[in-house]
């Protein structure tokens, strides 16, 4: 048997690993799922069981309409085993009557991530077949292999798989009259090309190539796939879908056969080729981050797993006059990507890894969109307008500069930049969208208006902002001081005058002392608001004392991460509402409007782990005990999506993971932190990203 990369430490490749008690019971399986990006934005996406629980999962959902128009395009291939004349089920599938026909699930001996290739191995008296799928990278192309292991069978093996397609906005669900495509098979059978010409999506080609067999067309519509996660939601749970054709593979011993679905206008079907193509990147992902990132040459296994899962957001975003551009998926499967999100996951996923020429891309490529001195919140997609409703994008914009710069020494991009930053400063000095500006009786920075949401807690419901946070909350405030120290050092090095920033500076942390609570718990979270201050214990404090350059003296800063560790701090991160509270949510469930409402309400979101982290290190000098804060991470990757880290958490135990179950600031905040909290254990070993952020850190 060969290991699933070659040169890496098998119990590192196969980290992730279950056998018969979670594969074959199917609340256990269906509830893991895993996740797989390709890079250009498409994905592919399922369970153990390989159900469908969700409208997002198939295994081939790809940007019809670049960079965002995603599509399922490829749902499942249902493999039945054939051996002479009985067959088999490996697949298994939900139905809206309720009914869980066939149970292919319970022939799976195990399942495993290698590296983040999920493999299955499905056992029948004496026969074994492994199963695994990719995608290929930079392509909308996914591979199903199979091979027969163990002693030769004395039956013939065939494996069928029935092809089952679609067209449809991944968003959405499927009627029978949606979608008639063309088929086109091979003169050799071995080729089917499955062409929508639309009208409610756009013309596509879906090309299948199978490796050791034919392929017998079909048009069936297979009905009422219960999705038992949207409905969950309150979404609209039924789903239906084309079978276009059964392939036909014939099973050799240790012999790769199977299919390949793509969009593409040429792909391969050597699969062998193409499994060390995929292999080759996912050792070249955690090779370079250990030659370039010290930390991460001894990093544990978890810490590995998270280097791999941070390549899934990154995408390639071509703009006009940057065909290069790429940028960050924020999350999946609903998740495009976002300003704010894209600037706090950037130094993790990007920079802890050693990536630094992709971290400079995506900053150039989103510097294009820097409008009166803000950043996009949500990133135009194919024609539509930016939209500019977020008060701390471009503060977390100069945070991803400043870390990027101390990491890379790279003074012509700095120079070449400088001007973009200097005039977001000057745009929030003057004032821009949404009374966002300086107050010129404090210094400090004030934001909003009614009906815009416009911090990271930024639920609504129509017209109703659930957090509105009007005023002067407390991390925008966090965010524009450590802004304005990081332009002070910028001109700095550049030799220009740094005075004005200094000032500014000193005249803001003056000022933040009227967040600081007369009780001792901590900071306020707005100030000067309509109703006046607002003291409701929030963890948007913690910044004050995370970001590399803190407006707050250590008693100050010991009073907040204990006011966040007593009343906030869970597992998996921080509350985003104090249980004591009225409004406080402990369980995020329900329709759209449950759970929006509760959205900031209650539940613990991971990013802010990293954050907690860091903070807890200034404060105490200890990094083992500040790093092992991010331990329980390691076990969360056994569950929900596999490999990755969930967007939110349920606030009330058991904290069961909610939202996105692959969330890009969730992994980077994680790795970011992990990876400084080890170079803080090893002050005096040579690095060649050594950042002033550290250092700051430490006093």
């Amino acid at each position: 048997m060969t290991t699933a990369m070659s040169g890496e430490n098998s119990s590192t490749a196969e980290f992730i690993r279950f056998g018969r008690a979670t594969s074959g019971t199917l609340e256990e399986a269906e509830r893991r799922e895993w996740w797989l990006g390709n890079g250009r934005g498409g994905y592919s996406a399922g369970t153990i069981a390989q159900t469908l629980t969700r409208r997002y999962h198939g295994l081939l959902v790809a940007p019809i309409t670049p960079p965002l128009g995603r599509h399922l395009v490829f749902a499942k291939a249902d493999a039945t085993l054939l051996i002479n004349d009985q067959s088999h089920a490996l697949h298994t599938n939900r139905w809206a009557s309720g009914a869980v026909s066939p149970l292919g699930h319970l022939h799976i001996e195990s399942f495993t991530l290698q590296g983040r290739m999920p493999v299955w191995r499905y056992a029948l008296e004496d026969i074994t077949i492994e199963q695994r799928i990719w995608l290929e990278p930079g392509a909308n192309t996914v591979y199903l292999a199979y091979r027969a292991l163990g002693r030769a069978p004395k039956s013939r093996l065939k494996l069928a798989l029935k092809l089952l397609v679609n067209a449809r906005d991944h968003h959405g669900n499927t009627a029978a009259a949606d979608f008639v495509p063309e088929l086109a098979l091979g003169a050799d059978r071995t080729t089917l090309a499955v062409r929508h010409s639309g009208p409610r999506t756009p013309a596509f080609t879906l090309r299948f190539l199978t490796r050791g067999g034919v392929i017998e067309t079909e048009q069936t519509w297979y009905h009422d796939f219960e999705l038992s996660l949207e409905r969950e939601r309150g979404l609209p749970a039924l789903d239906n879908h084309l079978c276009v054709g059964t392939a036909l593979l014939d099973l050799c011993d240790d012999e790769w056969v199977g299919l390949v679905g793509t969009v593409e206008a040429s792909a391969s079907n050597y699969l062998a080729e193409a499994l060390r193509r995929f292999e080759a990147h996912e050792r070249a992902l955690v090779r370079r981050a250990q030659v370039i990132v010290p930390e991460l040459r001894a990093a544990p296994p978890w810490i590995e797993t998270l280097v791999r899962a941070a390549d899934d957001f990154v995408f390639t975003r071509p703009l006009a006059d940057l065909p290069e551009g790429q940028s960050v998926i924020a999350g999946y499967p609903w998740f495009g990507d976002w300003g704010r999100d894209t600037m706090i996951a950037l130094p993790g996923l990007l920079l802890a890894t050693g990536r630094f020429d992709t971290a400079r891309v995506i900053l150039q490529t989103f510097a294009r969109f820097i409008d009166r001195g803000m950043l996009p919140n949500v990133f135009p997609g194919g024609g539509e307008p930016p939209a500019y409703n977020s008060v701390d994008a471009a503060l977390w914009f100069i945070e991803a500069w400043r870390a990027y710069f101390a990491a890379v020494e790279d003074d012509v991009t700095l120079r070449a930049i400088y001007p973009t930053l200097v005039g977001i400063i000057d745009a929030h000095q003057q004032g821009t969208r949404y009374q966002i500006g300086v107050d010129p009786t404090d210094g400090l920075l004030r934001a909003g208006e009614a009906g815009v949401q416009l911090t990271w807690m930024d639920a609504k419901i129509g017209d109703w902002v659930v957090t509105p946070r009007i005023g002067k909350p407390v991390e925008i405030n966090a965010l524009w001081y450590n802004a304005l120290c990081a332009m002070a050092a910028f001109a700095t090095q550049l030799g220009y005058a740094a005075t004005d920033y200094i000032d500014a500076a000193a005249r803001v942390a003056h000022s933040f002392q009227r967040f600081i609570r007369s009780d001792g718990r901590g900071l306020l979270d707005v100030i000067d608001g309509p109703n006046g201050d607002d003291p409701t214990i929030r963890p948007n404090q913690i910044f004050a004392v995370s970001l590399p350059h803190s407006p707050l003296d250590l008693v100050t800063q010991q009073a907040v991460v204990l006011s966040c560790g007593d009343e906030l701090l869970c597992s998996y991160g921080l509350r985003s509402l104090s249980p004591a509270h009225p409004d406080y949510r402990g369980i995020y469930q329900g329709d759209s409007r449950e759970r929006d409402s509760a959205y900031h309400q209650g539940p613990v979101w991971t990013w802010l782990l990293g954050h907690y982290a860091l903070a807890e290190y200034r404060i105490s000098g200890d990094a083992a005990a500040a790093q092992s804060r991010l331990e329980a991470i390691r076990d969360h990757l056994f569950d929900a999506g596999l490999g990755t880290v969930s967007e939110i958490f349920d606030g009330d135990p058991p904290h069961r993971a909610r939202g996105a179950p692959a969330q890009a600031w969730s992994v980077a905040c994680i790795l970011e932190a992990w990876q400084r909290l080890e170079r803080a254990k090893h002050p005096f070993a040579l690095t060649l990203a050594q950042s002033p952020a550290l250092a700051a850190v430490n006093h």
